[in-house]
């Protein structure tokens, strides 16, 4: 008695799961930057200005993520006494490499960012015409924290937040 898949019907089947099973694998290997960061969170932090002051500021930012995990849409709010930024950004990743588009709406500043993102990390160069910065971010669990640095007005801003 001939065994269900032999001969070049059977093998046809088996290199067909063969490829089914790479191909999910192959999928389930492609890398999600993005995990951890979805949702709302909020903090505090320090804004320093190119006069030299130092300001206390309060963030909100709100983080989506999209169902493949590989791409973020991200909206920082920032505010002290004194003075506010709103950043957003779109970014898609490929690999551990991301790259994307941002804006800054209180300025009408926008321009492009790259970089890398992974394991709780975004590193990213962010440019607009006459302005360049440097974002890093970094998320473990639900605390993260947010550094710019730039030479600009905004020389460098600090902030703690906490998913909510």
């Amino acid at each position: 008695m001939k065994r269900f898949g032999s001969g070049l019907f059977g093998g046809t089947i088996q290199a067909a799961a063969v490829a089914l099973i790479l191909s999910v694998s192959a999928g389930q290997a492609e890398p999600r930057p993005f995990t951890g960061f979805d949702g709302v969170w909020s903090g505090n932090g320090t804004v320093s200005l190119s006069d030299g002051t130092t300001e206390r500021i309060r963030c909100r930012a709100d983080y989506k993520v999209n169902g493949t995990g590989q791409g973020l849409k991200q909206t920082l709010r920032c505010a002290s006494d004194s003075y506010k930024f709103d950043l957003s950004s779109d970014v898609t990743s490929q690999g551990d490499r991301i790259s994307g588009s941002w804006n800054e709406a209180s300025r009408n500043i926008f321009g492009s960012l790259q970089g890398t993102a992974g394991g709780g990390k975004i590193d990213v160069h962010v440019e607009a015409p006459g302005f360049t910065a440097i974002l890093l971010m970094r998320t473990n669990g639900n605390r993260q924290t947010v550094q710019i640095s730039s030479k600009g007005d905004i020389r460098a801003v600090s902030i703690t937040m906490v998913k909510i």
